[in-house]
Protein backbone atom coordinates (compact mmCIF):
# COMPACT_ATOMS: atom_id res chain seq x y z
CA UNK A 1 0.00 0.00 0.00
CA UNK A 2 0.86 3.44 -1.08
CA UNK A 3 2.08 5.92 1.87
CA UNK A 4 -0.36 8.65 1.85
CA UNK A 5 -0.13 11.95 3.60
CA UNK A 6 -3.21 12.89 5.75
CA UNK A 7 -4.17 15.87 8.10
CA UNK A 8 -6.70 15.40 11.07
CA UNK A 9 -8.80 18.35 12.38
CA UNK A 10 -9.67 17.62 16.15
CA UNK A 11 -7.09 14.79 16.28
CA UNK A 12 -8.13 15.40 20.02
CA UNK A 13 -11.53 13.93 20.21
CA UNK A 14 -12.88 10.38 20.04
CA UNK A 15 -13.19 10.14 15.77
CA UNK A 16 -10.16 12.46 15.56
CA UNK A 17 -8.11 10.15 17.69
CA UNK A 18 -9.40 6.37 16.10
CA UNK A 19 -9.26 7.85 12.76
CA UNK A 20 -5.25 8.78 13.57
CA UNK A 21 -5.04 5.04 15.04
CA UNK A 22 -6.28 3.80 11.83
CA UNK A 23 -4.13 5.77 9.44
CA UNK A 24 -0.85 5.30 11.16
CA UNK A 25 -1.94 1.84 10.92
CA UNK A 26 -2.10 1.83 7.37
CA UNK A 27 1.54 2.81 7.41
CA UNK A 28 0.30 6.79 6.24
CA UNK A 29 1.99 9.70 7.61
CA UNK A 30 -0.43 11.54 9.76
CA UNK A 31 -0.34 15.48 11.07
CA UNK A 32 -3.01 16.23 13.46
CA UNK A 33 -4.64 19.85 14.58
CA UNK A 34 -5.88 21.08 17.30
CA UNK A 35 -6.78 24.12 19.48
CA UNK A 36 -5.78 22.97 23.19
CA UNK A 37 -2.04 22.54 23.77
CA UNK A 38 -2.25 20.00 26.48
CA UNK A 39 -4.67 17.86 25.26
CA UNK A 40 -2.71 17.31 21.47
CA UNK A 41 0.41 16.36 24.04
CA UNK A 42 -1.82 13.58 25.28
CA UNK A 43 -2.21 12.05 21.50
CA UNK A 44 0.38 9.74 21.31
CA UNK A 45 2.67 8.58 18.24
CA UNK A 46 0.48 5.87 16.69
CA UNK A 47 -2.23 8.55 15.92
CA UNK A 48 -0.24 11.08 14.48
CA UNK A 49 3.63 12.21 13.17
CA UNK A 50 3.39 15.63 13.96
CA UNK A 51 0.87 18.45 15.71
CA UNK A 52 0.25 21.69 15.46
CA UNK A 53 -1.90 23.90 17.88
CA UNK A 54 -4.45 26.28 15.69
CA UNK A 55 -7.63 28.34 16.21
CA UNK A 56 -9.61 26.20 13.87
CA UNK A 57 -12.06 29.57 13.38
CA UNK A 58 -9.27 31.72 11.69
CA UNK A 59 -9.34 30.86 8.32
CA UNK A 60 -6.04 32.72 7.78
CA UNK A 61 -4.42 30.56 10.73
CA UNK A 62 -5.91 26.98 9.53
CA UNK A 63 -4.18 27.78 5.37
CA UNK A 64 -1.05 28.43 7.25
CA UNK A 65 -0.63 25.68 9.46
CA UNK A 66 -2.05 23.19 6.15
CA UNK A 67 0.67 24.67 3.92
CA UNK A 68 3.33 24.16 6.90
CA UNK A 69 2.27 20.24 7.24
CA UNK A 70 2.07 19.65 3.49
CA UNK A 71 5.65 21.30 3.09
CA UNK A 72 7.04 19.01 6.03
CA UNK A 73 4.92 15.89 5.39
CA UNK A 74 6.13 16.99 1.27
CA UNK A 75 2.38 16.55 -0.09
CA UNK A 76 -1.14 16.26 0.86
CA UNK A 77 -3.87 13.91 0.31
CA UNK A 78 -6.68 13.77 2.17
CA UNK A 79 -8.08 16.23 5.24
CA UNK A 80 -10.92 15.01 7.66
CA UNK A 81 -12.69 17.37 10.24
CA UNK A 82 -13.63 15.90 12.94
CA UNK A 83 -14.62 18.64 14.89
CA UNK A 84 -17.68 19.16 16.92
CA UNK A 85 -19.70 20.12 20.36
CA UNK A 86 -23.13 18.61 21.86
CA UNK A 87 -26.25 21.22 22.89
CA UNK A 88 -29.63 19.55 23.85
CA UNK A 89 -31.89 22.26 24.28
CA UNK A 90 -35.22 23.11 22.56
CA UNK A 91 -34.64 26.35 20.53
CA UNK A 92 -37.34 28.34 22.94
CA UNK A 93 -34.05 27.86 25.65
CA UNK A 94 -31.39 28.51 23.74
CA UNK A 95 -29.20 31.90 23.72
CA UNK A 96 -27.92 33.59 20.89
CA UNK A 97 -24.74 33.27 22.22
CA UNK A 98 -24.87 29.35 22.10
CA UNK A 99 -26.73 29.85 18.79
CA UNK A 100 -23.35 31.36 17.42
CA UNK A 101 -21.42 29.34 19.43
CA UNK A 102 -22.62 25.86 17.52
CA UNK A 103 -22.41 27.48 14.38
CA UNK A 104 -18.89 28.97 14.31
CA UNK A 105 -17.90 25.54 15.93
CA UNK A 106 -19.15 23.21 13.31
CA UNK A 107 -19.93 25.20 10.03
CA UNK A 108 -17.84 28.38 10.24
CA UNK A 109 -15.05 26.04 10.91
CA UNK A 110 -15.58 22.82 8.46
CA UNK A 111 -16.29 26.15 5.68
CA UNK A 112 -12.59 27.54 6.75
CA UNK A 113 -10.79 23.82 6.43
CA UNK A 114 -12.43 23.13 3.22
CA UNK A 115 -11.64 25.87 1.71
CA UNK A 116 -7.76 25.81 2.81
CA UNK A 117 -7.53 22.15 1.92
CA UNK A 118 -9.17 22.46 -1.17
CA UNK A 119 -6.74 25.38 -2.19
CA UNK A 120 -3.63 23.25 -1.05
CA UNK A 121 -4.91 20.26 -3.17
CA UNK A 122 -5.69 22.61 -6.26
CA UNK A 123 -3.02 21.26 -8.34
CA UNK A 124 -2.81 17.83 -7.34
CA UNK A 125 -6.48 16.30 -6.44
CA UNK A 126 -7.59 14.29 -3.32
CA UNK A 127 -10.26 13.80 -1.00
CA UNK A 128 -11.99 15.98 1.95
CA UNK A 129 -14.13 14.14 4.48
CA UNK A 130 -16.44 16.20 7.02
CA UNK A 131 -18.63 15.32 9.65
CA UNK A 132 -22.10 15.57 10.26
CA UNK A 133 -24.78 13.87 11.95
CA UNK A 134 -27.52 11.58 11.72
CA UNK A 135 -29.81 14.21 13.96
CA UNK A 136 -30.09 16.39 10.92
CA UNK A 137 -31.73 13.96 8.85
CA UNK A 138 -34.50 12.60 11.19
CA UNK A 139 -36.25 15.21 13.13
CA UNK A 140 -35.04 14.51 17.37
CA UNK A 141 -36.13 16.91 20.28
CA UNK A 142 -33.77 19.26 21.66
CA UNK A 143 -31.46 19.04 18.78
CA UNK A 144 -32.62 22.57 16.72
CA UNK A 145 -29.20 24.26 16.91
CA UNK A 146 -27.24 21.28 16.23
CA UNK A 147 -28.94 19.82 13.63
CA UNK A 148 -29.24 23.11 12.10
CA UNK A 149 -25.11 23.34 11.82
CA UNK A 150 -24.97 19.48 10.58
CA UNK A 151 -27.59 20.19 7.98
CA UNK A 152 -25.60 23.47 6.52
CA UNK A 153 -22.40 20.87 6.23
CA UNK A 154 -24.40 18.25 4.20
CA UNK A 155 -25.43 21.01 1.75
CA UNK A 156 -21.48 22.06 1.70
CA UNK A 157 -20.49 18.85 1.05
CA UNK A 158 -22.26 18.73 -1.62
CA UNK A 159 -21.69 22.16 -3.40
CA UNK A 160 -18.16 21.57 -2.66
CA UNK A 161 -18.00 18.27 -3.91
CA UNK A 162 -19.46 19.86 -7.46
CA UNK A 163 -16.72 22.73 -7.50
CA UNK A 164 -13.63 20.80 -6.77
CA UNK A 165 -14.24 17.88 -8.81
CA UNK A 166 -12.95 19.18 -12.11
CA UNK A 167 -9.66 19.69 -9.82
CA UNK A 168 -9.36 15.78 -8.65
CA UNK A 169 -10.55 16.51 -5.35
CA UNK A 170 -13.56 14.43 -3.78
CA UNK A 171 -16.00 15.88 -0.77
CA UNK A 172 -17.94 13.85 1.15
CA UNK A 173 -19.33 13.62 4.86
CA UNK A 174 -20.39 11.16 7.42
CA UNK A 175 -23.50 11.06 9.59
CA UNK A 176 -22.87 9.13 13.23
CA UNK A 177 -24.98 8.64 15.26
CA UNK A 178 -24.95 8.80 19.20
CA UNK A 179 -21.15 7.38 19.79
CA UNK A 180 -19.74 7.06 22.85
CA UNK A 181 -17.15 9.40 23.12
CA UNK A 182 -15.41 11.90 26.09
CA UNK A 183 -18.18 14.44 24.37
CA UNK A 184 -21.60 12.31 24.93
CA UNK A 185 -19.73 10.82 28.42
CA UNK A 186 -22.42 13.00 30.12
CA UNK A 187 -25.35 11.98 27.85
CA UNK A 188 -24.89 8.45 28.82
CA UNK A 189 -23.95 8.58 32.45
CA UNK A 190 -26.63 7.39 33.68
CA UNK A 191 -28.60 3.78 32.94
CA UNK A 192 -32.06 5.04 31.45
CA UNK A 193 -30.04 7.29 29.24
CA UNK A 194 -27.59 4.76 27.84
CA UNK A 195 -30.88 2.05 27.57
CA UNK A 196 -33.18 4.55 25.74
CA UNK A 197 -30.35 5.74 23.28
CA UNK A 198 -29.11 2.65 22.64
CA UNK A 199 -33.02 1.85 21.79
CA UNK A 200 -33.12 4.81 19.34
CA UNK A 201 -30.50 2.54 16.91
CA UNK A 202 -32.16 -0.41 14.77
CA UNK A 203 -29.06 -2.28 15.46
CA UNK A 204 -29.46 -1.79 19.60
CA UNK A 205 -26.02 -0.15 20.63
CA UNK A 206 -24.31 2.45 20.73
CA UNK A 207 -21.05 3.82 17.58
CA UNK A 208 -17.36 3.64 18.77
CA UNK A 209 -15.25 5.91 17.77
CA UNK A 210 -13.69 3.04 15.75
CA UNK A 211 -16.61 2.54 14.00
CA UNK A 212 -16.90 6.12 12.10
CA UNK A 213 -12.67 6.13 11.81
CA UNK A 214 -13.19 3.08 9.78
CA UNK A 215 -15.52 4.29 7.19
CA UNK A 216 -13.58 8.34 7.04
CA UNK A 217 -10.25 5.84 6.23
CA UNK A 218 -12.33 4.74 3.45
CA UNK A 219 -13.55 8.03 1.75
CA UNK A 220 -9.96 9.28 2.53
CA UNK A 221 -8.35 6.65 0.70
CA UNK A 222 -7.96 5.95 -3.03
CA UNK A 223 -10.42 2.59 -2.42
CA UNK A 224 -13.51 5.04 -2.79
CA UNK A 225 -11.80 7.36 -5.76
CA UNK A 226 -14.96 7.18 -7.82
CA UNK A 227 -17.46 8.43 -4.41
CA UNK A 228 -17.96 12.25 -3.79
CA UNK A 229 -20.34 14.51 -3.12
CA UNK A 230 -22.03 11.83 -0.51
CA UNK A 231 -22.87 11.95 2.84
CA UNK A 232 -22.32 8.30 4.39
CA UNK A 233 -24.76 7.65 7.35
CA UNK A 234 -22.41 5.52 9.90
CA UNK A 235 -26.02 5.87 12.56
CA UNK A 236 -26.39 2.34 13.74
CA UNK A 237 -29.37 2.79 11.57
CA UNK A 238 -30.63 5.75 13.65
CA UNK A 239 -31.44 8.46 10.37
CA UNK A 240 -33.46 5.77 8.27
CA UNK A 241 -34.48 2.67 9.97
CA UNK A 242 -36.99 2.27 12.48
CA UNK A 243 -36.10 0.46 15.09
CA UNK A 244 -37.81 -3.09 15.96
CA UNK A 245 -40.01 -3.08 18.45
CA UNK A 246 -38.35 -5.01 21.62
CA UNK A 247 -40.73 -7.24 24.47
Amino acid sequence: MKQRKYMIFGITGGIGTALGLKLKQQAHLVHGFGRDADRLQRVTSEACDGTQVVDMQDWQAVRSSIAKSKEEMDGLDGVAVCIGSLLLKPAHLTSQEEWNDVMHTHVSTAFGILGAAAHAMMRTGGSIVLTASAASRIGMANHEAIAAAKGAIMGLTLSAAATYAARGIRVNCVAPGLVETPLTESLLSSDANRKASQGMHALGRLGSPADVAHSMAWLLSEESSWVTGQVLGVDGGLGSVLPRMRA
